[in-house]
């Protein structure tokens, strides 16, 4: 089975090209989700981080408040690697099933969608990794549409990754995302017909 990793970098629009791949019929592995799944109520990562943090990091129905969370860690690198200490492992694990998973059903080609692919060396764990571009400019002005964030705010999550350019020179191949979603899905559809055989 091939792998292929997708990343690109916050407010990029990633997800728009995972979507585009699940409809083209890959088998998309989101980390996201996963990463989501890990700390849900009863899980044992969320309560090393309400053991760290405090039970002001819990919404009302005991959920992980992700905002105040990421308010917590994003501007403190050592908060962020404590963090990371605490889901890392468990994301990988279950990243790695669900791959084993995929092979198993007969997949020629999987998609392991991972916003932090680099960052987090997962690119070792596959054979090809493509990144979803946009410039910086546009990069800023969608994250401060999307999330409401003000111009500092925006800024800091954009440093807190590398940068789209450097993402983009280490990639085997650049969705650049800069265009329409019609001149995307034709550079996506152009890819995945090259690694899934036409299929």
């Amino acid at each position: 089975m091939r792998v292929i990793g997708l990343t690109g970098g916050i407010a990029s629009g990633k997800s728009t090209v995972s979507n585009m791949l699940r409809e083209l019929g890959a088998r998309v592995i989101d980390a996201d989700v996963i990463a989501r799944e890990v700390v849900e109520p009863g899980r044992p990562a969320l309560a090393e981080i309400v053991a760290w943090l405090g039970r002001d990091v819990l919404l009302a129905d005991g959920s992980l408040d992700r905002r105040k969370l990421g308010e917590l860690v994003f501007g403190d690198s050592a908060a962020r690697a404590a963090l990371e200490r605490i889901t890392h492992p468990r994301i990988t694990a279950a990243a790695k099933e669900a791959l084993a998973a995929a092979e198993r059903d007969g997949c020629a080609v999987a998609v392991l969608d991972v916003p932090l692919l680099y960052e987090a060396g997962w690119d070792r764990y596959v054979d090809e990794v493509w990144v979803v571009y946009v410039d910086a400019a546009t990069q800023l002005s969608r994250l401060t549409a999307r999330d409401k964030f003000d111009a500092g705010q925006a800024a800091a999550r954009v440093a807190a990754q590398k940068s789209l350019e450097e993402k983009a020179r280490r990639a085997d191949v650049v969705i650049d995302n800069s265009g329409g979603p019609e001149r995307t899905a034709a550079q996506v559809a152009a890819a995945w017909r090259r690694v899934s055989g036409g299929r």
